[in-house]
Parts: structure tokens; sequence; C-alpha cells
């Protein structure tokens, strides 16, 4: 049963779903917790996502010619994250701010235009071309094997794929933590509840938006570089291409909620590497190349059947 079912379904379909579900997870976190508190779409989440996969990069690249060392990219995105973060916090003060008391759409058109010019200054300072992100394959680490025969399991999981894993853990984690345990976290709850009620106890509500784009910094710089590590190629479309999947994630969790993010994300992923398994016969259910449309599917669906998402979010 496993040689002819289980290890094809789960080494090439399901492990894959779920590294893609955990990028996609992180990605909807910082969308959602933008338009919770802020109250737009940033369509430039994924442009900076993109920037944070080339500047990590680009540290390593530094590394290896300076001192012969290769570095690896979980230790390269430490500096390259302050610089994204740098990169929210600056984007948010001339571009978001002055339209933060305008029409939304105002707010949702300056962030495509923010989109345009990033990917721009991107293809600008690194070109247009694919860049290879780390050389070489990896070997998969064979996990519950037993060489006698008497555990007819095993999976194939690559190094990079368990860091992938243990990294969206470990920031999901650490969001639990901060959400639920610190004072800034509390008032981000409540910010996004009502922002003009929390003002009116004291909060600082300014504070609480350089927060929001902190730890959505953080969440698109880790997403970036794990996508980056997976697919081990940088290039200037790969954040706009999972934009659509983030949103997706964002609506079917809840707008607003961070669980709801995770929760959405992890669905997508599984629902876009299981759509392309061949569930009757030797033909895939849906072509690889059509994935993406299984996200703009089940987005469409909730928009309709459940706008406030699974997790009761906001609803539009």
């Amino acid at each position: 049963m496993w040689d002819a079912f289980g290890f094809e379904f789960v080494n090439f379909y399901l492990i894959p779903g779920l590294v893609l579900g955990c990028i996609y997870a992180l990605g909807a976190i910082g969308i959602t917790l933008t338009f919770g508190i802020l109250r737009f779409a940033n369509f430039a989440h994924g442009e900076m996502m993109m920037m944070g996969g080339y500047l990590t990069w680009t540290i390593m690249a530094i590394v290896t010619a300076l001192f012969g060392l290769t570095l690896h990219p979980l230790v390269a995105m430490v500096p390259a994250t302050a610089v994204v973060i740098f990169l929210f916090l600056l984007t948010d003060k001339y571009f978001y701010k002055p339209f933060r008391k305008e029409d939304t759409i105002k707010v949702v058109m300056a962030s495509f235009g923010m989109m345009l010019i990033i990917r721009s200054a991107v293809q600008a300072i690194w070109g247009p071309n694919q860049l290879k992100f780390v050389s070489g394959i990896a070997k998969p680490n064979e996990i519950l094997r037993d060489v006698s025969g008497s555990i007819d399991l095993m999976l194939l999981v690559p190094n990079k794929h368990i860091w992938i894993f243990l990294g969206t853990i470990v920031i999901v984690i650490a969001l639990s933590y901060l959400l639920n345990k610190t004072r800034i976290g509390k008032a981000m709850r409540a910010v996004s509840d009502s922002p003009d009620l929390a003002h009116v106890t004291g909060i600082d509500v300014d504070q609480v938006i350089r927060a929001t784009w902190i730890v959505g910094g953080i969440c698109a710089m880790a997403a970036g570089v794990f996508l980056a590590m997976d697919i081990q190629l940088l290039e200037t479309t790969m954040g706009f291409r999972m934009l659509l999947p983030m949103f997706a994630a964002a609506i079917l969790g809840g707008i607003g909620k961070p669980y709801g993010a995770v929760f959405g994300g992890l669905v997508i992923g599984l629902a876009e590497e299981l759509s392309a398994y061949p569930w009757i016969g030797d033909t895939p259910l849906l072509s690889p190349g059509y994935k993406t449309g299984v996200a703009f599917a089940i987005m469409v669906i909730m928009l309709i059947v459940r706008p406030q998402g699974l997790f009761k979010g906001r609803s539009f």
C-alpha cells in the first residue's frame, strides 16, 4: 500500500503542500494584520517578500566574496530583516500615512504604486534575470526508514523543508506570545477591534501601527527567504505570483485573524498541491499550470458563501 500510494503521495504532494502552506501562512499574516489594523489591502506585500530574498542573497554573496564563507540563508536574513523593516516603516511614513484619513481606495492605489516601484528598483539593481539562490542539489533526508524491512515507511525531507517547518513554527509561537502576553500585542488587538475606542482609552495608535509594520516585515522577510530556499531561485515576479494565494489564505481564515491566516495558508498550499495529484488513474486531477486557479476559486467561494472567513474576521 505504501509503495503503491503512500510514498508518492506523501513525499511529492503532501510534504510540498505543507511547505507551500507555511510560506503562504507567513505572507498572509502580514496581509491580515495590515488590513485588520490599517484597514487596507497592501498589494506591495509580495514585493517586500521578494526584496527580502534579494537582500539575503546579497549579504550571502558579500560574505562569500570578502571572507570565503558560505553563509546559511537563515543567518543572512537577520541583517536583511532590519532593512526590510526599515523599508516598511519608510513606505508607511511617506506613501501610506498621508492617505490614512482619506478613502481606502487611495491607500490601496498607493500600495499598488509602491509594488511597481519596488519591482522596478529590484530589476534596476539586481537585473531582470533569475538568480540562483543556493548552489547545488541537496540530498533529502530519509526519515522513518528501517533497513530491515519491518517498517514499511520512508519520508524524504530535504534540510530546506525542515528549516521552513521549524522556522514557521517558531514565528507562529512568537506571534501568539506577542498578541496574547505583551502590552503592545494587546494594543494591536484593541486597535484592530476599534481604532477610535482604542485612541480614547489612551492607546498610542501610531505606535501600534509601527509595531504592525515590524511584525509584518518579519513575516514577509521569512516568507520571501523560505520561498527562495524552496525553489532555489530569485526572480522579480516571485512576490507578485504569491500575492493572490496569500490574499486567498487571509480571506479563508478571516481578515484580521492571524491564526486564521496560518490555517488558511496551510489549506491553500495543500489544496494547490493535492489538486495536481492523479487521484483517478495516471492523469492529474488538474494541470500543475493551473494550481493558482485553485486559490482563486477558494477565495471567490469564500467571498460569496462566508465573507467573514472561517474564523469570523472582517467582511467586505
